[in-house]
């Protein structure tokens, strides 16, 4: 038992455990009793890592490559970023403005830890990625909720976030793609956080983890394209699990200013050291190897992403902004809200979430974990079939409300 005379600290205490993988736990628990659950919770592709990805990670076992490394990742790897980024982006870097870290969210950890003091706030669109505020405020630091409107597609209303800045601004998140709602911010608002960041000085940090996922025409926008001036206060996060599959592997990368990837490699070295050695060959080959994966990926996501938007859409009651980017549908289901099963009332998305999981045998994720109450998030990274299972389910248990 544990002894009174030890405290939990209040970081702990003050932040729940991710509801995206608790829901996966509870889906893949349910699924192992023999329950027939169909899991729509994780954000996670259903096609297999590459091949030759896999095969450079067999080989660097073989070849004795797995020792330590260098806390910042193998130079070979941070190269490889920086010519990924200056390729495709025509960004400038060298490696040692590149950190390597043991996955996306680690390195979105590090870069929060690095650059807050108690009391700094960082700016946080809502719909949000739900470890964002949870990472902000374990680095003593106070997240700042500005929301987006689905009226808007999600898209960024600069004069909503004038009204959010304060004296204490020291840093703005940017997620687009976007977990959850798939939007992608346009160019014209981008240009105008651009604007403000120089002006006051922040920080911009910019989640790039779905880049390779845009239904669009040409590259994502991006906020260096609205404003290349900025790169100097501007940290790039990004890695492979969702471009190639590659969520298991755990390697995500930073790119930024060398004074702050200087300082995560600080924070790394006396925390997790390097990433794994076989993993970073891997990602080596992912980054350098053959490119048409990402392509395959998309051309795979844009049926079931077109399924899943019409489906929601034919039901009364809920509508959805069709996502331009990521694997994800975030549909607002706020309508049933209020309404009855045998008893049950379904109060909010938690309740509804739960509902579909408990009557329906669909895992998803309540909106309420994003910071938007009147919202699911479904993934549609698993295959069409069970798409289509999973949305009859759907509106079976919609109808059975009262």
């Amino acid at each position: 038992m544990f002894s009174e005379r030890f405290v939990l600290a209040d970081r702990v205490l003050n932040v729940a455990p991710s509801p995206t993988l608790a829901v996966n736990a509870k889906a893949k628990a349910l699924r192992a009793a023999g329950a027939d659950i169909l899991n729509f919770s994780v954000g996670e592709p259903d096609l297999s890592t590459p091949a030759h990805v896999c095969e450079a990670g067999k080989r660097a076992i073989e070849e004795g490559r797995t020792r330590y490394t260098p806390a910042a990742g193998i130079l070979e790897l941070r190269q490889a970023v920086c010519t990924k980024l200056k390729e495709e982006q025509g960004w400038d870097y060298q490696p040692d403005d590149v950190q390597i870290s043991c996955g996306g969210k680690h390195g979105l950890y590090n870069i929060f830890q690095a650059i807050l003091n108690p009391g700094d706030e960082v700016l946080i669109f809502a719909p949000y990625w739900v470890s964002y505020p949870p990472m902000v405020q374990l680095a003593g630091g106070t997240p700042v909720i500005v929301p987006l409107r689905q009226e808007r597609r999600f898209d960024i209303d600069p004069d909503v976030v004038a009204r959010y800045i304060t004296d204490k601004t020291k840093a703005i998140v940017l997620n687009s793609p976007s977990n959850p709602t798939g939007a992608v911010y346009s160019l014209a608002a981008l240009a105008e956080v651009a604007r403000m960041a120089l002006a006051g000085g922040w920080l911009v940090i910019t989640d790039d983890m779905y880049e390779e996922l845009f239904y669009g025409e040409g590259r994502v926008p991006h906020i260096l394209h609205a404003d290349p001036r900025l790169q100097g206060q501007t940290v790039l996060s990004n890695g492979v699990s969702k471009s190639f599959a590659m969520t298991g592997w755990r390697i995500g990368y930073s790119a930024g200013p060398r004074e702050v990837i200087r300082a995560m490699n600080k924070i790394q070295s006396q925390s997790t050291s390097n990433p794994a050695a076989p993993s970073q060959y891997a990602a080596l080959a992912a980054l350098t190897g053959p490119q048409d994966f990402p392509r395959q990926m998309r051309e795979a996501f844009l049926p079931r992403r077109a399924y899943f938007v019409d489906a929601l859409e034919a039901i009364a009651g809920v509508s959805c902004v069709a996502p331009m980017g990521a694997f994800y549908v975030f549909p607002n289901f706020s309508a049933y809200y209020g309404k009855t099963f045998n008893g049950r009332v379904i109060d909010g998305s938690v309740a509804l979430a739960d509902y579909f999981l408990s009557e329906a045998q669909v895992a998803s994720v309540p909106g309420a974990a994003f910071g938007a109450d009147d919202f699911i998030r479904f993934s549609f990274a698993t295959s069409l079939d069970t798409i289509k299972q999973g949305m009859a389910r759907i509106k079976q248990a919609l109808a059975a409300l009262r």
